[in-house]
């Protein structure tokens, strides 16, 4: 599972995508817009600019946006930088490595073995969708809601 950390970088990611380019939007008004903690916020976006998912503007006009289109933003690269690795066991993480306790020998271990393309598939899924995908794929959805008419009375 990805941490309420993730989840709210996703939601500030979606507003920020929806933005025109380069148009910087202030920490509070992205906060409120994702009914998210302004100081947990803060954090989150720091860790996005240093990791190169989003620039900031000081002063005047300023505040946060997307470094590159959203189609160029994929979600694997989000969830790396608060995340760490997309590894569901930790003897195959490639920055936290640790050796499962239970384990006698990893080259034959059933769990790691399995595992392995879990995290293939995970981080195959996850690098090949974008911001703009997720942009898409909830205006197709909102765009259905719309059309269903309510004969209820």
């Amino acid at each position: 599972m990805i941490s309420k950390k993730t989840k709210y970088a996703l939601k500030a990611l979606y507003h920020l995508a929806g933005q025109p380019t380069s148009q910087p939007v202030l920490i509070s008004d992205l906060a409120k817009a994702g009914n998210i903690p302004k100081k947990f916020l803060e954090f989150i976006l720091l860790s996005l600019r240093k990791g190169g998912i989003l620039q900031s503007r000081i002063g005047k006009g300023g505040g946060y946006y997307l470094a590159s289109p959203p189609a160029k933003i994929t979600l694997g690269s989000v969830v790396r930088i608060l995340e760490g690795d997309l590894a569901p066991v930790q003897c195959l993480s490639e920055t936290n490595y640790a050796k499962c306790d239970e384990c006698d020998d990893e080259a034959i271990c059933g769990i790691r073995l399995v595992m392995v393309d879990v995290n293939k598939a995970l981080a195959q899924v996850l690098d090949s969708l974008t911001l703009a995908d997720m942009l898409e794929r909830s205006e197709t959805e909102r765009s259905k809601r719309a059309n269903v008419l309510d004969f209820s009375i």
